[in-house]
């Protein structure tokens, strides 16, 4: 494990929605330096900054043109070398989005891999044989183009139609008419020009990658031992180059990252996780109503978290660029629950930009560079109660996303000044763990209990030398469950007093609670 990212407190910025310091509307790289302190004195230290790389911007950047030059609306490569810079003097540290699946139909390798004669380019996508044949059945591939050159054939997408797949070879070949094997010539090419992208930033000073849409690079991979053995090559690059370098994985499966040599899986909200169960929905288990379910998604995390073996983290975010935010269905309250939950955890805590003072999820908002439903959770970062609540000094009609319209808007002015504000408690949380070892992101966990349906759920962090209990109950109602230890400090609490009577310890409605264990 790389040594600083054992303790990470991740804090995860938008680029666009940021802070914006030349009036244009679209937050920029120098915004995001003048905040650091505020990112520091929140408990934060490191960024995870989407991509920021050159695009046509038609799905928010997740659509590169130019992997090594930064988006003229951000600013240059020497403004986002003097962010890594900065950071690094506050003992702070910067992940980049990668995105190694697909570039923009605009990049200059699809250019030329469209021409109907051969070049050293022509297999950097994955293309068919022939312009009548689909994608049908072919694994990791969502959709095709054709028709748009000369080329004989159809070139697979990921997702979007403006994104085209990257080559990686298959695992199982169905038609080796077109279909590369793992280590073909045009395969390999494609992971060294990958390489050359992290060779770029890492030499410059950024400290690492989030890797969107990790497990997806091989196609017709359905175990992804394929995708497994190519990130497993990516370490073995990096152990000898770069060996600081930390990777965090867009999979939502730790069980196939881990193994894969990344140092952190997120859980991710799609998928078999259950993690919208949480604080998703009609019926989020982090709700005073009493009536979710947390034990799907518990079992799910227990099923991830041993094969780990310490090697690695699962990390639960509070949000992130693709979720509605939590106060869609959570109040304050229920919010900092939620926080007690995903700080007292394993792995590094990642938190969305404006979680940390309850940001709202607008749902009115029109689609803004392909975010559609995502749109509502990218608005601008509200500041103050000033102009465009502090982001920019443009017109509110050249904003990227319009500014929450709500009287009572958060604001980090009312938050700073406001002691039982979300921001305050986040903070005292990441105080606390940062101040107690067990509580960190390497110690252990059990749970305790989480039954179907049922409040509170408790679980145990021990590294050897101590033990902390935590137990959260959001419901309305007081709860109990059994407990056979010994309580000693209370570290933490918001909410009422644990009771221990007759074997089974009682936590009041609305109460989360740290106690360290006596041994």
């Amino acid at each position: 494990m790389v040594d600083w990212l054992k303790n990470a407190i991740f804090y995860e910025i938008y680029p666009q929605s940021f802070a914006d310091t030349n009036a244009d509307g679209i937050g920029d790289i120098q915004g995001i330096i003048d905040h650091l302190d505020y990112i520091k004195e929140l408990g934060c230290n490191a960024l995870w900054l989407n991509p920021c790389f050159e695009s046509p911007f038609l799905d928010a950047g997740y659509d590169v043109s130019d992997y090594m030059k930064v988006a003229p609306r951000y600013g240059t490569n020497a403004d986002l070398r003097r962010l890594f810079d900065e950071a690094h003097s506050r003992d702070m540290h910067v992940m980049l989005d990668l995105v190694p699946g697909h570039t923009s139909w605009e990049h200059p390798w699809f250019w030329e891999s469209m021409k109907p004669e051969k070049n050293s380019l022509s297999g950097r996508y994955v293309w068919t044989d022939d312009a009548w044949k689909d994608f049908d059945g072919v694994g990791s591939v969502k959709g095709f183009l054709r028709g748009m050159s000369d080329r004989n054939g159809s070139v697979g997408v990921n997702f979007y139609a403006h994104q085209p797949c990257l080559n990686y070879g298959f695992y199982e070949i169905s038609d080796p008419a077109w279909q590369q094997p793992m280590d073909s010539e045009d395969a390999l090419a494609t992971r060294e020009a990958i390489k050359d992208i992290m060779r770029f930033w890492l030499q410059m000073g950024c400290d690492g990658f989030r890797v969107d849409m990790a497990g997806s690079l091989v196609k017709n991979d359905p175990d992804q031992e394929g995708t497994i053995a190519l990130w497993q090559d990516f370490r073995d690059f990096l152990d000898k180059e770069f060996p600081d370098a930390a990777m965090i994985s867009e999979w939502g499966q730790p069980d196939r990252s881990l193994r894969s040599g990344y140092h952190m899986d997120f859980m991710l909200h799609f998928g078999p996780s259950h993690y919208t169960d949480l604080y998703h929905g009609d019926d989020p288990w982090f709700t005073r109503k009493g009536t979710g379910n947390a034990k799907d998604f518990i079992d799910y995390y227990k099923k991830c978290y041993e094969p780990t073996n310490g090697k690695g983290m699962i990390c639960v975010p509070s949000g992130n660029h693709d979720m509605e935010r939590l106060t869609k269905w959570l109040d304050e309250e229920e919010v900092k629950i939620v926080f007690a939950f995903l700080l007292s955890l394993p792995g590094a805590p990642f938190i969305y930009y404006g979680d940390e003072i309850g940001m709202k999820y607008l749902a009115d908002v029109v689609s803004v560079e392909g975010g559609y439903i995502r749109t509502g959770s990218r608005s601008p970062m509200q500041w103050n109660s000033g102009l465009n609540a502090g982001f920019s000094d443009g017109k509110a009609e050249d904003l990227y996303i319009p500014i929450d319209p709500s009287d009572d808007r958060p604001t980090v002015e009312k938050a700073l000044a406001d002691p039982n504000s979300i921001y305050h408690e986040v903070k005292k949380l990441i105080e606390i763990r940062k101040s107690i070892p067990v509580l960190q992101s390497e110690a252990r966990i059990e749970f305790l209990y989480c039954e179907d349906h049922a409040y509170p759920l408790a679980y145990r962090r021990t590294n050897g030398q101590d033990s902390v209990l935590i137990v959260l109950n959001p419901s309305g109602k007081e709860a109990s469950f059994p407990y056979d230890g010994v309580l000693g400090e209370t570290i933490y609490q918001n909410g009422g007093e644990l009771k221990f009577e007759n074997g089974a310890l009682t936590v009041p409605a609305a109460t989360a609670v740290f106690v360290r264990e006596k041994r």
